[in-house]
């Protein structure tokens, strides 16, 4: 027992094997890089089965009773908010998608020079929405526009109407008078 107490600590054990040889600790190196390497591929897994979804508020809203705008107005009630005008002109309601077609940017209502100006680029729009000036390829969109149950003007952004493509005459892209009080 002397003995013992004379002798200095050591990695070995009393069968004469080293606890911290190489090769062991090359065999722990290698299960944790394994144990690592399961568990990343769990949290990959866990990951997948929990999809990105992107939540976007609906694209249909109720914009008023159609008596709350006036002849030749062009409300941006909803510019900020929903990136859409209405206009209201002698024969019905139109709804404007307030998206520059050139980049993107979110024209401008100038009542007094009456046009829509992108203060990206300067390309100009008539209050129909066509393009006159600057470097915005086509006119504005329409969004479709109705009469809800209630009375009210409905909004569809999902519905895009392009008067390129002579769309603006379907159905939808404008809400003429009739039943309209």
């Amino acid at each position: 027992m002397a003995d013992a107490a004379k002798r200095p600590m050591s990695n070995t054990t009393e069968g004469g094997d080293n606890l911290w040889s190489r090769r062991s600790v090359l065999a722990l190196g290698g299960w944790g890089a394994f144990l690592s390497a399961m568990g990343v591929g769990a949290l990959g897994f866990l990951r997948y089965m929990f999809p990105r979804v992107l939540f976007e508020p609906p694209a249909t809203f109720k914009a008023g009773m159609p008596a709350d705008y006036q002849i030749g107005e062009v409300s941006e009630k909803f510019k900020n908010s929903k990136r859409v005008w209405i206009a209201r002109t002698n024969e019905g309601f139109y709804a404007l998608l307030a998206i520059c077609t050139h980049l993107g940017c979110t024209p401008r209502w100038l009542s007094g020079e009456a046009k829509f100006k992108c203060p990206c680029h300067g390309s100009g729009f008539t209050p129909a929405g066509i393009n006159f000036e600057g470097p915005a390829p086509r006119p504005l969109e329409r969004v479709k526009i109705a009469l809800a149950d209630d009375g009210q003007l409905l909004i569809d952004k999902s519905v895009k109407f392009q008067e390129e493509l002579g769309e603006w005459s379907k159905e939808g892209a404008f809400l003429p008078f009739k039943g309209v009080a």
